[in-house]
């Protein structure tokens, strides 16, 4: 990611300190934020020029020259949909903003252009039993199940790939040899596989203390169940921005209450509520952590991602949330399976 408190600038910087961002900085560009840090515009060597042209001078502040509707791109927006908005606007640059309008990085369309292989390790837990995907998962396990034209652990492989993370661990447990036999080193799919493989059932973060090598950089742990196009880089980049030491991604979950809810106060109505709708953030089952973590994960025993959470707040570690508001979908039932068909080719170009 970049510095990108090295590229920002408020509309009361003069045209001397921009130009010093821009001609520093491989962008050319420069973000100008307002006082809560919020994206409200950018400004570019074209925009001073022209001030100066109408009789600006180096001192001038630039509040009356920067661009005030820059296209902004969320980070919770694809690559594919980033790639698209900046060639309909014919941008060669895309600030990234979060759900606040706050920068947390910059994009450049050559780069976005061009798949840059990542050291981080992604691990996918695909040993689960799917038993409410019976009779499916009777013979094949779940990861491999058909969703389009082919298994949804490929297409969880081929997303993570686009992105340039190749490095890939794979846990298995039931019917591990049917994960191994397809997805072999994964060279026929463009990436590096290899494997852990759980003698008994470790739960969703107890199969990590197997890991044979210890991560040096963050790293992706993933259900092999889901589908997803989340922007795997800006996950990273984010929870490289914050700090983190564990990040969750999480996903908006409403749930209408079937009756009319009474507030009181001592004996008193004070309030009536019908069949309210309440909105929940729900674990989404993808998570970037730092090599640390790993610590904290008792050796080949049962031990659950929310458990490690809790450790790590305890201990008082970073633990953040990053929202999904791009496709997702946990395939646990068969109504879940059978969505995930009607929409596979609406959402993943072939």
């Amino acid at each position: 990611m970049k510095e990108i408190q090295d590229i920002t600038v408020s509309p009361l910087s003069t045209i001397k300190e921009a130009l010093s961002i821009i001609d520093s900085g491989a962008m050319k560009i420069a973000i100008v934020i307002d006082k809560n840090k919020k994206v409200i515009g950018t400004i570019t060597d074209g925009d001073i020029r022209r001030g100066l042209l109408n009789g600006l001078n180096l001192d001038s502040a630039i509040e009356s020259i920067y661009f005030k509707n820059p296209t902004l791109a969320n980070i919770n927006e694809s690559k594919e949909a980033i790639i698209q908005k900046a060639i309909h606007k014919k941008l060669y640059q895309i600030p990234i903003v979060n759900d606040q309008g706050h920068l947390v990085d910059i994009e450049d369309l050559a780069t976005l252009l061009k798949i840059t292989t990542r050291k981080n390790r992604v691990v996918l837990m695909a040993g689960g039993l799917g038993t409410r995907l019976h009779p499916l998962t009777q013979k094949m396990p779940k990861p491999l199940l058909k969703v389009g034209n082919k298994p949804i652990l490929e297409t969880i492989i081929e997303n993570f790939s686009k992105y340039g993370f190749v490095n890939i661990t794979i846990s298995v447990n039931y019917k591990a040899e049917m994960i191994k036999e397809y997805f072999g080193d994964g060279s026929k799919f463009g990436v590096c596989i290899d494997y852990i493989e759980e003698s008994q059932r470790l739960g969703t973060a107890g199969a990590l203390s197997l890991l044979p090598f210890q991560p040096k950089e963050p790293f992706f742990v993933m259900n092999a169940d889901l589908l997803t196009n989340v922007n795997f880089t800006h996950l990273l980049d984010f929870h490289i921005h914050e700090h983190a030491t564990a990040t969750m991604c999480v996903r908006e979950y409403d749930y209408q209450i079937p009756y009319g809810v009474i507030q009181t106060q001592n004996s008193s109505i004070t309030s009536i509520k019908e069949k309210p709708i309440e909105t929940f953030f729900v674990n989404a089952g993808i998570y970037v952590l730092s090599p640390e973590v790993l610590h904290y994960i008792p050796k080949n025993s049962f031990y659950d991602m929310p458990t490690l959470f809790e450790q790590l707040i305890s201990k008082e570690h970073k633990a953040i949330s990053f929202p999904l508001h791009e496709y997702w979908l946990d395939i646990g039932r068969m109504s879940d399976f059978e969505e995930a068909q009607n929409e596979y080719f609406k959402v993943f170009d072939e």
